[in-house]
């Protein structure tokens, strides 16, 4: 796969089939962008009424080739593409790139040519990129293997960024806008219909090459999961940031992503923590995708999240200051000595962070540069950040000032330095020579150092992956939650102590056992939500209401449902106190098995405020999605109370998520609800569970 792979986007040859004299068509955009970059490897142009194209000699066909090509680029019609697949299969070629649309998208037809395109392919060894997308390029050795207009006005400048995108206009506009931000590519890879070569492989190689940094990725949906988590991860484990734009976060634009791509959307709330457990960055803009990638890019992180802020001009201070809390960061004030210093030098400014040096400092730059350095060496800020406005367009003041804020940060170690600032990009330019990111907007400045925190948090991360469960023979057909919470019970999981009672003279005869008051429950396989049937009873104080509960249940569910097997009732103690969560499982269309956690009552049922996490994690990750709610203050204990068993919910939440990637093909959901997260000491107890097997009617 490596070596197809690097043969797609590092050939040593390549041939063009459908090669045109035209460079406005699509057989001639990537012969002209290849002479242009200079493209050492040989370029054999096909075209069997054509002696030669654009100054190259051609051949007819890919059986007349000179040499079999690494690479073969078919910008041909969908109807003859299928020929020119089995002519590069016959002849050994290793990889190709398919433009055309017509294929998958299109319907039944197009489908069924697009399968026996792969399966060609595949049976000799073939990848393939495509069909309906732009390409690839690979500008470091000149390689443009890609007919988008983009290259039109400049070929693109090598750089730490990857791009991958499964759509070819969005890969290649933001290609467009980091090109306009000043960064150079590494690789950009679009997958279009994904017939073989999906986004979730091509990420896979792109983090893995060393002059990669940092990947803007687009994706509408995921095929392999297993690849696409694998890559995150690998993507973490090296330090090399992803900022993602996952669209379908609507039902209309989750609806519109699989008509355009064939792809499932999945949950976008389960996509979203996901790439949050992978220390992924996901973008809610594309300006904001090309401002956190920028920020990314020199593969730089700050040490912790303080960060001072550098203004003259109060309300634009206090803005970013907003800002920068908004985002994470930690705004906190200068010491109180160092503040008096500023005041014997300044004594109209504000001192605390942001530090106002007012408009004095605009005219003594020595003033700006001693007040600089003073807040970077005594307020120990692991970013500096500085308001500038239009003050680097003017043609006297830019070079002074900027030499003033290097002079002055000549001690502040490895910082990350941001500045706020309009000025031409040639400015610009020598300013992030210098080190500097430069932004024109503060809110945009505070998110991208944001993000740099949360990457620099998630490359820590040295968590050691979940022990595997061994896996249970788990029975045909529906569960009871008695047998529910056996099985639950061998996987790690606590539940209150309780008895299965046969009729109600039995249930009466068992609930001293557990103290009063007490729970009855219907115990049937097919009835899963009981309170709809009347199958529950609560706070039953004495044996006779616990006789006459059961077998008032007993009745109501042999009326509502004559034909449900009855095992009996479950008799339970009622337990209380603690904080009320629901956890559960469910077998997510995309990314497989996930583990949910949120508050229970109306924090759930109305306010939705629940996380999500891809099976199986560890005991930190847990941790992590725990404190990820709202409503997490709840479980620290507010007015009084305690605080919860916070490290026994997250073991729970492992041991779930174990138990549900142990059983991933037979396991559609798992519901417990509700669990009591006790106080620090005493644990969780799960009250109620269901389980739904595949296959289960």
């Amino acid at each position: 796969m490596s070596d197809a792979f690097a043969a797609l986007m590092a050939p040593r040859s390549v041939a063009l089939v459908g090669a045109s004299d035209d460079v406005s068509r699509i057989g001639g955009r990537p012969l002209r962008y290849l002479r242009e970059a200079g493209f050492a490897g040989r370029v054999l142009p096909v075209n069997p009424r054509r002696e030669s194209v654009q100054g190259l000699p051609a051949f007819p066909s890919i059986a007349a080739l000179p040499e079999t090509p690494d690479t073969a680029i078919l910008a041909l019609p969908a109807a003859a593409t299928l020929q020119t697949v089995e002519e590069c299969a016959e002849r050994g070629v290793r990889s190709a790139v398919i433009f055309s649309a017509g294929f998958a998208e299109t319907g039944l037809e197009g489908e069924y040519l697009q399968s026996r395109i792969v399966a060609t392919a595949r049976e000799a060894g073939m990848r393939l990129l495509g069909p309906n997308c732009l390409g690839v390029f690979n500008p470091a050795i000149g390689y443009y293997g890609t007919f988008s207009v983009i290259l039109d006005t400049a070929l693109i400048t090598p750089g730490p960024v990857g791009i991958v995108s499964q759509s070819g206009a969005y890969g290649a506009h933001i290609a467009h806008l980091a090109r306009q931000r000043g960064l150079g590519i590494s690789q950009w890879i679009t997958t279009g219909n994904e017939a073989d070569i999906d986004v979730a492989e091509a990420l896979d190689w792109v983090v893995r090459q060393p002059e990669t940094r940092v990947v803007m990725a687009y994706a509408e949906g995921v095929r392999d999961r297993d690849l696409f988590l694998n890559a995150l991860e690998t993507a973490r484990d090296l330090g090399k940031p992803i900022v993602f734009m996952k669209t379908g976060r609507s039902s209309v634009g989750a609806a519109a992503a699989a008509s355009h791509t064939a792809a499932l959307a999945g949950s976008d709330a389960v996509f979203d923590a996901v790439l949050r457990q992978y220390g992924v960055h996901r973008a809610a803009t594309t300006a904001e995708q090309i401002d956190v990638a920028y920020a990314s890019a020199s593969g730089r992180f700050p040490a912790g999240n303080r960060i001072g802020i550098f203004t003259m001009s109060g309300g634009f201070g206090i803005q970013l200051a907003d800002d920068a809390e908004a985002a994470g960061l930690d705004v906190s004030p200068m010491p109180e000595d160092a503040q008096a210093e500023l005041l014997e030098m300044l004594p109209f400014a504000a001192p605390r962070n942001p530090v106002d040096a007012t408009a004095q400092a605009v005219s003594d730059l020595n003033l700006l540069q001693r007040c600089v350095q003073l807040m970077m060496t005594r307020g120990e800020y692991d970013l500096f950040t500085a308001i500038l406005g239009t003050g680097p367009a003017s043609r006297t003041y830019a070079d002074p000032l900027r030499k003033a804020l290097m002079e002055a940060l000549g001690e502040a170690g490895d910082s990350i330095r941001a500045l706020t600032m309009s000025a031409p990009p040639e400015v610009v330019r020598r300013y992030e020579a210098d080190g500097f990111l430069v932004f024109e907007d503060g809110s945009a400045l505070a998110h991208a150092l944001g993000a740099l925190t949360r990457f620099r948090d998630a490359f820590a991360r040295r968590d050691e992956a979940p022990a595997p469960m061994e896996p249970m023979e788990l029975p045909q057909g529906p569960l009871s939650e008695a047998r529910a919470k056996a099985l639950l019970t061998r996987a790690g999981i606590r539940f209150a102590r309780e008895h299965l009672a046969a009729d109600a003279a039995c249930a009466a005869r068992l609930a001293p056992t557990l103290g009063f008051p007490v729970v009855v429950k219907i115990c049937s396989p097919d009835i899963a939500h009981k309170t709809e049937i009347g199958g529950v009873a609560v706070n039953l104080q004495d044996e006779e209401a616990v006789r006459q509960a059961a077998a008032d249940i007993l009745a109501r569910a042999a009326t509502a449902m004559p034909d449900a097997r009855i095992e009996g009732v479950l008799v339970a103690p009622m337990v209380q106190g603690g904080v009320e969560t629901i956890v559960g499982v469910t077998r997510d269309p995309v990314l497989g098995p996930v583990v949910m956690f949120g508050l229970g009552g109306i924090f759930v049922e109305v306010l939705k405020d629940v996380t999500f996490r891809a099976a199986p994690f560890g005991v930190a990750e847990a941790h992590r999605m725990i404190r990820e709610i709202r409503g997490f203050a709840l479980l620290e204990g507010v007015r009084g109370a305690p605080p919860s068993d916070i490290d026994a919910l997250a073991q729970l939440l492992s041991d779930l998520s174990r138990f549900a990637a142990a059983h991933a093909e037979q396991v559609v959901s798992v519901d417990l609800n509700p669990v009591r997260v006790m106080p620090k000491g005493q644990g969780v107890i799960a009250l109620d569970a269901l389980i739904e097997l595949e296959g289960q009617p």
